[in-house]
């Protein structure tokens, strides 16, 4: 994945001077600090009564030296009422992937309380948002991803190239555009943020300890933790570790003052995630032959290509071996401490990226979905352009521009060769015999981390109950009276869930199934019906078919109605190669940061106007003359001069 995608618009101004409610000093650290802030309701979740905070955890130098970190940070969360009782319901923590992945973003869409609307300068509330029925944290981590930073470094940023400065006081602020912005950013230093999952653990556990013991309020009757994509290892390293710290405090073989809180682990969910090398790659030669679309992608020539760099001498599967064997032997809690193990996995993650899961690059269908094209686009992320505003910003309390992902943390995590570590399967049954819920959530139409994966992967777990596990068979997901959203195979605190007509996105895919079985997990209810409770500890086992490989779905053909709209803060997403060179030569004309066409005008008319006609609200116009705007000839403000809503005045 290209830095182009990684950074989609990540800078538009320089954020304005954070204005915190309070900056408390820790009771046991006086080199920790947090700075938080109510958030308007108007900016998000605007349910009457439910309240969200946003606040920043200053970890100063030196306190993770023990893992080869020695630079400060400012990891953030946004902290989110529970709709229903915010004071008795659960909490759960969401990470996003990548790595790098900003988890932020998610609170404006996908799961979290509100969406945004085409004119980027307002929301809606999302009816199955997660905190319908607990807490949410949207925490960014590593450090330098999303709104997390430890040295905060000014930058210009071109949009079409990707390509940034950094700016000192020398080079002064160059001239901006539509497409050439600044802004501040994280200091882009691989070197200054986790080196892989378990020191991102690490950091985790120190940041929850810190706000868990200056706000205990908030410590509820049980933390949660969801992580998509690569937090399949984000997620059971922290949850594993968390766990083990529980342990040692408990044992009082962890004596650290202000760091005593046993967090109340409840449930780990993962979904559609990326967790072990070895125990999955095949599934891709699998489901490029036989998937339950039925979509050929590729041809038996590249199909017998994949099995044979994943099986051959030296393929895939012995360098992923190799790099195992020698962690356990010399970097055995996988911390990145052996330069020559880092390299052995590096190699081994890299070369099984490209010569088995890469080889489905040539059917040009997407690695998210397979039964989409590989350039298409669900819409505008109007998210993107919405924590640009200044009226965000200073809402939200940011110290830094907001970034989609951190190519840096992903180079980190890469030259530590994280991807191809073991041990992250037998982390999930240690959960498990301590007593923690693992759910597997699996959109169907993925390829990057897909169903077939994950199935043997919760297949593999030892555990005390796992042969009655693989006994149990699938039922069916009642997500309503009318509609059977997947398929589950539950025994105990062990779900795997099979979700129909998603993809990696599952919960923003298939919004209310996900919400439902999420909730139904939390409550310790059968995951299929949600009729059944104390699950864990009343032998249960879901009943039906032992083998759902067979059971087959019908390619939903409504994408092509989707009318494709280029957006100049996903241009890499959103735009052909014409219109990215319509707008590198000014003949683009774009309203509101989209190229006015055909499509953007039948689609969103409301904000870009049906033609050449004005539009009747002149704040869901660029800040420019008000015939349309050519992106390179228009020199005026980046951040283009909205109203803000009245209901945050």
């Amino acid at each position: 994945m290209g830095l182009w995608t990684w950074l989609t618009l990540a800078a538009a101004q320089f954020p304005p001077t954070p204005k915190w409610d309070k900056v408390i000093r820790s009771r046991f650290n006086n080199d920790v600090t947090i700075s938080y802030k109510e958030v308007p309701g108007c900016l998000c979740e605007s349910t009457p009564g439910v309240r969200s905070w946003s606040g920043y955890v200053h970890i100063p130098p030196f306190a993770l030296a023990d893992l080869g970190t020695t630079n400060q940070s400012w990891p953030i969360n946004t902290y989110i009422e529970s709709r229903h009782d915010p004071a008795n319901d659960p909490t759960i923590i969401w990470i996003n992937g990548g790595p790098g992945g900003s988890s932020s973003g998610n609170a404006l869409g996908y799961n979290g309380p509100c969406k945004v609307h085409p004119d980027a300068n307002s929301t809606y509330l999302n009816p199955w948002s997660w905190n319908n029925e607990a807490n949410l944290i949207y925490f960014d981590q590593p450090v330098q991803v999303g709104l997390s930073y430890d040295t905060p470094q000014n930058i210009s940023y071109d949009l079409l190239t990707g390509d940034f400065t950094l700016l000192n006081e020398t080079t002064g602020i160059p001239e901006q555009n539509l497409t050439l912005h600044v802004g501040t950013w994280a200091s882009t230093d691989t070197y200054k943020t986790s080196y892989g999952s378990v020191n991102a653990a690490y950091a985790a556990w120190h940041f929850f300890q810190a706000w868990y013991q200056e706000f205990p309020e908030q410590k509820t009757t049980s933390l949660s933790l969801s992580g998509v994509s690569y937090g399949g290892k984000y997620a059971p390293a922290i949850f594993d570790f968390f766990a083990t710290q529980n342990a040692r405090i408990a044992n009082k073989t962890w004596n650290v003052t202000g760091e005593s809180a046993i967090l109340p682990l409840n449930t780990l969910i993962i979904e559609n995630g990326c967790i072990d090398l070895p125990g999955s790659w095949f599934s891709y030669p699998v489901l490029a032959a036989h998937n339950t679309y039925n979509v050929s992608g590729v041809n038996r020539s590249t199909i017998d290509e994949m099995w044979d760099n994943l099986n051959k001498p030296g393929g895939c599967l012995d360098q992923a071996y190799q790099c195992g064997n020698l962690s356990l032997l010399y970097d055995p809690l996988a911390v990145g401490v052996n330069e020559s193990v880092n390299h052995v996995c590096f190699e081994a993650g890299s070369y099984c990226d490209r010569q088995v899961q890469g080889l489905w690059g040539r059917s040009n269908l997407s690695f998210y979905d397979v039964t989409l094209p590989g350039d298409f686009s669900r819409g505008p992320p109007f998210s993107q352009a919405y924590l640009q505003r200044e009226w965000v910003q200073e809402g939200l309390g940011m110290a830094v521009n907001w970034t989609k992902g951190s190519p840096w943390v992903s180079d980190a995590f890469r030259r530590e060769g994280d991807f191809a570590h073991p041990g992250w399967v037998g982390k999930l049954g240690d959960l498990l015999e301590r007593g923690v819920k693992v759910a597997f959530v699996y959109g169907d139409k993925d390829f990057l981390c897909n169903w077939v994966g994950g199935e043997a992967l919760s297949l593999a777990i030892e555990w005390e109950h796992t042969e009655q596990f693989r006994s149990a068979g699938y039922a069916p997901i009642e997500t309503n009276a009318s509609y059977t959203g997947g398929l589950v195979r539950q025994y105990g605190n062990l779900s795997f869930s099979r979700i129909y007509e998603a993809g990696h996105g599952v919960s923003g895919e298939q919004p209310e199934t996900v919400q439902k079985l999420v909730m139904r997990l939390l409550r310790d209810q059968d995951v299929a019906t949600g009729l059944i409770s104390d699950v864990g500890d009343s032998g249960y086992g879901s009943v039906g078919m032992a083998n759902v490989s067979g059971v087959m779905n019908v390619v939903d053909e409504n994408w092509r109605d989707v009318l494709q709209v280029c957006y100049l803060y996903d241009v890499g997403g959103t735009c052909t190669d014409e219109q990215v060179e319509e707008i590198r030569n000014g003949s683009a004309v774009v309203r509101n940061y989209m190229v006015v066409d055909r499509n953007s005008t039948r689609r969103f008319p409301e904000v870009v106007g049906t033609g050449l006609f004005p539009l009747s609200c002149p704040w869901l116009v660029l800040s420019a003359p008000s015939s349309l705007v050519s992106a390179r000839r228009y020199l005026g403000p980046v951040i283009q001069k909205y109203q803000i809503p009245s209901q945050c005045l």
